[in-house]
């Protein structure tokens, strides 16, 4: 079957649901660009310096939004193969089991009785606690739909979709920019992020702030 054969075979069976994978993937986009967003605000509000571990599922993170962003990308040329699916959530799979593999070694180091944990809770939880869990409602969530993709993966997408696709784009790349700044602020011109980080050590290795970079006795 020549791929114009198929692009008709494949909107023909789409319905009214065509486009759910493109609107999952410009979830995906936002949602874990907001989740990232989410992390710096904890961190920098509470004045938490994330450790490696931290730092390793936000990079889990950002790979599966590119995935996300990779059909998006390809959405706003108006046309999405079957291929281009595959690859897109290919991605974000292997950066929601990577993170969850993540987030559950970092939850096992601290679940014995009386380990407070690593950093502040929400809503009761630690952040990589809720990491886990999302993780494994993205893995789920994206079993379903590609279980139905005879009727959620269309191959044309209208062009008015491909505002909402850019604005996805853009939040992500600038998510993505503000990560590495953070990082680099974390480790300084060092090859390793500590353990569990005390400061901002790229401060101290510019000569900005002169005492050392320890963490506060408790």
């Amino acid at each position: 079957m020549s791929e114009t054969a198929a692009v008709a075979a494949t909107e023909e069976k789409s319905g009214p649901l065509g486009s759910l994978q493109y609107w999952l993937a410009v979830i995906f986009v936002f949602g874990w660009s907001a989740v990232i967003c989410g992390g710096f605000a904890v961190q920098f509000l509470n004045w938490e310096y994330p450790c490696p571990l931290c730092m390793l599922q936000r990079m889990f993170m950002v790979l599966a939004a590119l995935g996300g962003a990779y059909i998006v990308r390809k959405g706003m040329n108006g046309h999405i193969a079957p291929r281009d699916y595959a690859v897109g959530w290919g991605l974000a799979i292997v950066g929601c089991v990577g993170g969850a593999f993540t987030a559950w070694r970092q939850t096992m180091l601290h679940i014995l009785p009386g380990d407070s944990g690593y950093g502040g809770e929400v809503l009761g939880l630690h952040l990589y606690v809720w990491a886990l869990v999302l993780y494994v409602a993205a893995i789920t969530t994206v079993g379903v739909v590609l279980s139905l993709s005879h009727a959620t993966a269309a191959t044309r997408i209208p062009s008015s979709f491909a505002t909402i696709g850019k604005c996805a784009l853009l939040f992500c790349g600038l998510v993505i920019a503000a990560n590495l700044v953070v990082v680099f602020a974390l480790e300084g011109f060092h090859w390793k992020l500590p353990d569990d980080p005390s400061c901002y050590q790229l401060f101290y290795d510019v000569g900005i702030l002169d005492a050392g970079c320890v963490l506060p006795e408790k």
